[in-house]
């Protein structure tokens, strides 16, 4: 279980630090990452074309309070991601995240989180 939270820990790590190959490296090829605002289920492929655009534009991104979890199977996590604005304001989403490991490696994400929180946080 304390593999599977360091996993948890290098994966948001990665992230925070806009380095989308260490993110990579935490799927298993065939990864499927789901969010509840849309219902779709993507491969790792697309996640990442989509992370590298959100890392490009949204910097100085954090995961705060991340409260992470080992559960059977893999993780959850819940954590309130982070941005300053140029105005001095702070953007903030809170998300929960689940998600199943295998071998050392996230098979599958299920992200939930409110998207008019998003839009506001992509402002």
């Amino acid at each position: 279980m304390t593999d599977t939270v360091a996993l948890a820990r290098r994966f948001f790590d990665a992230i925070e630090a806009g380095d989308v190959a260490a993110v990579a490296d935490c799927y298993a090829d065939h990864a499927v990452i789901w969010h509840n605002t849309d219902g779709i289920e993507t491969s790792k492929a697309d996640n990442l074309k989509v992370l590298g655009l959100f890392v490009k534009h949204l910097p100085g991104r954090r995961y705060e309070d991340r409260r992470t979890h080992a559960i059977p199977g893999g993780f959850v996590q819940q954590h309130r991601l982070t941005r300053p604005r140029p105005d001095g304001t702070t953007a903030e989403v809170t998300a929960c995240i689940v998600c199943q490991v295998e071998d050392g490696k996230i098979t599958r994400l299920d992200e939930y989180f409110d998207q008019a929180a998003i839009d506001a946080y992509a402002r």
